[in-house]
């Protein structure tokens, strides 16, 4: 019997592995450096021969579209001229898409027609088939208005799957505003650039005094102080890094357009005057303060003078703070310095005022207040409390209390964030500064028992 054995051998290596040495005509193992430099080689020539022979069909890319537009410059009249009336143009036909009264008027009419029953109580609601309905018959300018965003927007709660007609029109009537005071303010917007400088919001302002029926009592002389006091407020709160201009979009989203424009109401409470800072009460409040303060009439206030503010129980540490980081002239405050201080003082829960109060405090400006900062000013509440015969308070106690409210990320810092997250700025700040604020936090459960104490005897008579 004949046994057929087949013999495998191994294939050979790839050529790569070894090469014919002419030395003994061994195979000689190539070394890992010499494998890398000759992929390297393979690597680069087949990648310059793809990138050359790659051709760029696409023309957009060869030139890049121009992104920047310069603004003519002050000597270029007739480019500045053109730019005027190209924008003017703009705004009118901006203002031509808006919905008129006439077209508002037609709007509710249609809305009314269509409502569905049953009603809420004495609220008229409308389905989203018949809200459809009004959006074609309503016109091209409504057209936006009609979207099944917007119908969701207000759906609530009702079972029926309804929105309120009211609600919806508010909300037209809303946009419509929005973007009429938008074109408005616009105009006032000189560079054209979406911002409004200290000048053009003073002019904007002094323009819509006359249309303000609560502020028909205004003397003309008195219009410029007005404005000013007006404008600080927008710029106090709105420009917190004090570039000297404020973004048009933040004055519409904030609600002090709001304020201002409620002074067309004729028959508007004298509490709501009051609250008002646009008020004409209130301008002439916070001017004759001052007056009041400006004891030698040179229009400007001393540190001395300041110090009679409010009930006069301010540290002369703050005050010297005051004067050293404020703008001054030889060493006296002005009107528009003066507002920023009485807005500060007056809104100490908003983090603009926070942010102003804080600078004052950070006499290291380190961007934070330490144990040091706060015993810093609270020896001048206890220098104070000496002076009318109260009995000084420790400062350890205050500071662990101060700490405690805070609750500050780092145990031994208060940074403003910090503040700002505790809610407790106000009552932290005003216990370093004020002495009579210290008192009244101090001894504010007694008086909240005095208060309660004194309702019950107005009940029982």
């Amino acid at each position: 019997m004949y046994v057929c054995v087949r013999v495998y051998t191994p294939a050979p290596p790839p050529p790569h592995i070894f090469s014919c040495s002419s030395v003994d005509g061994h195979l000689e193992k190539k070394s890992e450096q010499e494998l890398k430099d000759e992929e390297m080689d393979l690597f680069t020539k087949y990648y310059s021969e793809w990138k050359g022979g790659r051709k760029n069909t696409n023309e957009f890319y060869k030139t890049i579209p121009r992104f920047y537009y310069r603004l003519p410059a002050e000597d270029e009249v007739l480019l500045q001229k053109l730019r005027e009336e190209s924008r003017a143009v703009f705004l009118q036909r901006k203002s031509r898409e808006l919905l008129d009264n006439e077209e508002l008027q037609n709007l509710w009419f249609l809305l009314d027609k269509h409502q569905t029953p049953p009603m809420i109580g004495e609220e008229a609601m409308i389905n989203y088939e018949n809200f459809l309905k009004v959006g074609e018959k309503a016109g091209p300018k409504c057209k936006q208005f009609f979207t099944a965003k917007v119908f969701a927007k207000l759906l609530h709660t009702d079972s029926y799957g309804r929105i309120s007609i009211m609600q919806f029109f508010n909300y037209v009537m809303r946009k419509v505003w929005l973007h009429q005071t938008r074109i408005g303010l616009s105009l006032y917007d000189v560079a054209g650039q979406g911002y409004l400088r200290e000048s053009d919001l003073e002019n904007y302002i002094l323009e819509l005094i006359p249309t303000l029926p609560q502020l028909d009592g205004l003397e003309k002389s008195f219009y410029s102080f007005y404005v000013c006091t007006a404008v600080r407020k927008f710029f106090f709160f709105l420009d917190p890094l004090r570039t000297g201009k404020i973004k048009i979009q933040d004055i519409l989203a904030c609600s002090f357009l709001d304020d201002l424009l409620e002074l067309r109401d004729e028959e508007l409470s004298k509490e709501s005057q009051e609250t008002n800072w646009f008020s004409a009460p209130s301008a002439l409040r916070v001017y004759g303060q001052y007056l009041n303060l400006d004891k030698d009439h040179n229009g400007m206030l001393s540190k001395e003078e300041l110090s009679r503010y409010g009930t006069a129980t301010m540290t002369n540490v703050f005050l010297d703070r005051v004067f050293q980081e404020c703008l001054t002239y030889d060493g006296e405050m002005d009107y528009k310095t003066y507002l920023d201080f009485v807005l500060a003082l007056e809104n100490r829960k908003e983090p603009a005022a926070l942010q102003y109060i804080f600078k004052l405090l950070d006499i290291e400006n380190k961007g934070y207040l330490n144990v040091f900062s706060l015993n810093y000013f609270f020896r001048a509440i206890q220098e104070l409390m000496k002076i009318h015969g109260q009995d000084p308070v420790s400062f350890q106690d205050v500071k662990d209390e101060i700490f405690d409210m805070v609750k500050p990320k780092d145990p031994l810092k208060i940074s403003l964030q910090d503040l700002i997250n505790s809610n407790q700025g106000d009552t932290v700040t005003t216990i370093l500064i004020d002495l009579n604020g210290f008192w009244t936090y101090e001894n504010r459960e007694a008086l909240v028992a005095n208060d309660n104490e004194n309702s019950t005897d107005l009940d029982d008579t």
